[in-house]
């Protein structure tokens, strides 16, 4: 899974135009392509070692906001039926997961590098699974318990919320804590 996001857009391109993958899954893989290219432009000039630094109270830092999104790929190729793709977490998700609390670095972080090369790897992998997954796995049921089932009964709304708003949420975090932090937009 070393192919560039920009690489992958051109080859999904290129798939959209053939009748096999203009389903679901490649119209997420889609949207997922432009948020990784986001993400990358993100954190490309953020300094290590600034990476867990809280310029505000209750600031989410890069750290948290990018392993948080992090562990939810191998989640996606769970739902889609390619659990076999699932990468190697080097961390857990107790520091992570939905309603840890985000702390200036006190050592449970990792560094930036293994927490980007995670969620690279990670969602370039569901990126590059999305196109051959069957539309009808996308109207399977939800397995997520609670609210979350509530909000998105199907695979498909689960999936199309996890691989896009949720991971824009938090890049949008990401966004304002550069220009906390003084080192302004990306764009």
């Amino acid at each position: 899974m070393t192919e560039s996001v920009p690489r992958m857009l051109a080859t999904l391109a290129a798939m959209t135009t053939t009748a096999t993958s203009a389903g679901t899954g490649a119209l997420i893989a889609s949207s997922l392509a432009l948020t990784l290219r986001y993400a990358e432009d993100l954190v490309q000039t953020i300094p290590a070692e600034r990476f867990c630094e809280m310029p505000t109270k209750d600031m989410n830092h890069p750290a948290f906001c990018v392993g948080h999104l992090a562990i939810y790929a191998n989640r996606v190729l769970e739902m889609i039926g390619r659990a076999d793709l699932k990468i190697a977490m080097p961390f857990g998700d107790e520091h992570f997961k939905n309603g840890a609390p985000c702390v200036a670095q006190d050592g449970r972080y990792p560094s930036k590098e293994v927490i980007c090369d995670t969620f690279f790897k990670g969602w370039r992998t569901v990126l590059a699974a999305l196109p051959s997954v069957d539309d009808a796995v996308f109207t399977r049921e939800n397995p997520a318990e609670g609210r979350f089932k509530e909000m998105f009964p199907t695979v498909g709304g689960a999936v199309n919320f996890l691989a896009g708003g949720h991971n824009m949420m938090h890049l949008g975090q990401i966004s304002t804590w550069r220009r906390a932090a003084g080192l302004g937009s990306v764009h």
